[in-house]
């Protein structure tokens, strides 16, 4: 019985799917076909077929668990402890001297191995 459960589901969830893609092109095509319309209209058409696909495919078990995905990472994102102006100045100061240091190590031994490699050629 849980295979017929699970073999309609997926079923369902394939034609809510289609429903969803042929939403998305119909408002891609109806876009471009009433392109002599107010942009304003076109856009609030948009939204509100992108909104009518964003419900069709939440009610999949894929839409779903992406669903609840997007309000973990929401409330991960509430969580983050970030830096201060001053820590992130501080930061990228030293990223800039560190460069610098680096850029001029290379620049010497660049040159050192040049001066080598022209001494030895002639």
């Amino acid at each position: 019985m849980s295979t017929n459960t699970e073999t309609s589901t997926s079923a369902l969830d394939w034609l809510k799917w289609l429903v969803v893609a042929a939403l998305l092109g119909g408002g891609v095509y109806g876009n471009w076909y009433y392109q002599d319309e107010s942009l304003l209209i076109r856009v609030v058409a948009m939204l509100a077929i992108a909104v009518v696909a964003v419900f069709v495919a939440v009610q999949t078990e894929r839409g779903r668990t992406t669903w609840n995905l997007m309000k973990e990472a929401r409330s991960e994102i509430r969580r983050v402890v970030w830096p201060s102006n001053q820590e992130t100045t501080q930061t990228t100061l030293v990223v800039l001297a560190l460069l610098l240091i680096f850029a001029l190590i290379l620049w010497g031994l660049d040159s050192l191995l040049s001066w080598i490699v022209s001494s030895v050629i002639g």
